[in-house]
């Protein structure tokens, strides 16, 4: 995929990886970055429109959060807006994970999962795979959705006035066997 960002999703060669690959507009509004993110499966990290593979993120992966307000409360929100194929998104975005009240001190082990980790498993075609994080106002008690498909990230923080994200992160997959030779980072 052109202009792969690195790390925080910034500029690529004078182009955001998130406008490149359509999470700005499809998932989300233009918005200012104010925390970091860090996305780790197994010792590799997350980098703006990187590949996996299914098989690589079967099990939740470790994640940072690291603002500048030690007593701040986060959400975060792991969405695949393609499923259940890009040509066909009737389950955009499908919910693959949430979890509430993460505190800045403690890491995502403390806050409350609403939703349990599912790792993907894209049947066709290439999906993104988008986390969201948002810095909480307060703490927050949110019921698990009915469902995970057709969840919507930005109803999602109208409804429980989140507001603008404070960082995110995507990367791509698809089925095991669509790689065709294709080597994974």
């Amino acid at each position: 995929m052109a202009g792969r960002g690195r790390g925080n999703g910034n500029a690529s060669r004078g182009r955001d990886s998130l406008v490149v690959g359509q999470v700005i507009g499809d998932v989300l509004d233009p918005f200012v970055r104010s925390v970091h993110l860090r996305i780790t499966y197994d010792s590799r990290d997350v980098i703006n429109a990187c590949e996996f593979r299914p098989s690589q993120i079967v099990q939740r992966p470790r994640i940072e959060i690291l603002g500048s307000n030690p007593i701040a409360l986060y959400t975060l929100v792991m969405v695949d807006p393609d499923a259940p194929s890009p040509g066909n998104a009737t389950e955009r975005e499908y919910l693959h994970w949430l979890v509430t009240n993460i505190p800045a001190n403690g890491g995502i082990v403390y806050g409350q999962e609403i939703v349990p980790y599912e790792g993907p498993r894209p049947s066709v075609g290439v999906h993104r795979l988008v986390f969201v994080v948002f810095q909480q106002m307060e703490m927050l008690a949110i019921s698990a959705p009915g469902w995970r498909q057709n969840f919507f990230t930005r109803e999602f923080a109208e409804l429980y006035n989140l507001g603008l994200p404070a960082a995110t992160m995507y990367f791509t997959c698809q089925r095991e066997g669509g790689y065709r030779g294709r080597r994974s980072q």
